[in-house]
């Protein structure tokens, strides 16, 4: 059926130089990825920035990683954000590693460095089928079935009108 789709992003978004050609490049990169999803696995490295069009390939494939301190996603930079709303925002508050693995969800995974990075989605390869024709690869537990973890309790809160 396919291999995993694996992009390592670091784009500053489309030039505007390059006109609407460049943006149809990215429709084609968008419907590709629809077309993949559940398929194969699409997992997304951010190695760098990535601005503009260049931020929702990652928002649309099933894993994202991204290496802190040097990799950030956001639709439009600190600039432009001072320019029309007068507010002050680093590139690490508006789409950094921490932004978008503990506030916004876009990414799962966050590291030191591009070799961890790297190296952990080779370990995500041990967990992942290569196609949705393959059956998921079978690996021996060593957490006890019986464990009992209080804290999930409280996930869920008793109240259906509680967030």
């Amino acid at each position: 059926v396919g291999a995993p789709v694996i992009g390592l992003n670091d784009s500053g978004g489309a030039r505007i130089q390059e006109g609407v050609e460049s943006l149809a490049g990215y429709a084609d990169i968008f419907q590709e990825n629809v077309l993949a999803s559940g398929v194969v696995p699409q997992i997304s490295m951010i190695m760098g920035p990535c601005a503009g069009g260049a931020v929702y390939s990652p928002a649309l494939t099933d894993f994202t990683f991204m290496v802190r301190d040097t990799s950030y996603l956001f639709i439009t930079g600190p600039d432009v954000v001072k320019a029309v709303t007068n507010e002050e925002v680093t590139q690490e508050e508006l789409g950094g590693a921490k932004t978008h693995t503990v506030t916004s969800g876009v990414a799962h995974g966050a590291f030191d460095n591009d070799v961890d990075a790297l190296m952990s989605l080779r370990e995500l390869f041990n967990y992942l089928p290569l196609s949705n024709t393959d059956a998921a690869p079978i690996r021996a537990a060593e957490d006890p079935w019986d464990r009992t973890v209080p804290s999930l309790d409280t996930v869920v809160p008793l109240e259906s009108t509680a967030a």
